[in-house]
């Protein structure tokens, strides 16, 4: 965890405050999809692991975000997450524990 930690404040693309990490699962109103995305991020997390705050958001919000250091998002939202200071991951499939942990894995680790 320290050496990812490291990885992070070491970025100047990527902040990391004292909390530690932060992910932000997002869709476009932050009640649905986001929070589906947020509890299974949080199980590979925990898997891997690895510390973390995931919150659920809203496009509106997490495009007001400059904390987060990855978003995980559906493909179509990607293009308006774009030019944030977060790493932006579009996860295909929301239920898969496989493809989030492989994502989540490729960027963490």
């Amino acid at each position: 965890m320290q050496s990812i930690l490291n990885r992070f404040e070491s970025s100047s693309k990527l902040a990391c405050d004292n909390k530690g990490m932060k992910i932000i699962a997002v869709c476009g109103m932050g009640i649905g999809t986001s929070v589906l995305l947020k509890m299974n991020a949080e199980k590979v997390l925990r898997q891997l692991e690895l510390e973390a705050t995931v919150e659920a958001a809203s496009l509106e919000i997490a495009r007001a975000s400059r904390d987060a250091q990855i978003i995980l998002t559906t493909p179509d939202l990607v293009p308006q997450l774009q030019g944030l200071p977060s790493e932006v991951i579009a996860i295909e499939h929301f239920f898969d524990l496989e493809e989030i942990t492989e994502k989540l894995s490729k960027s963490l680790l």
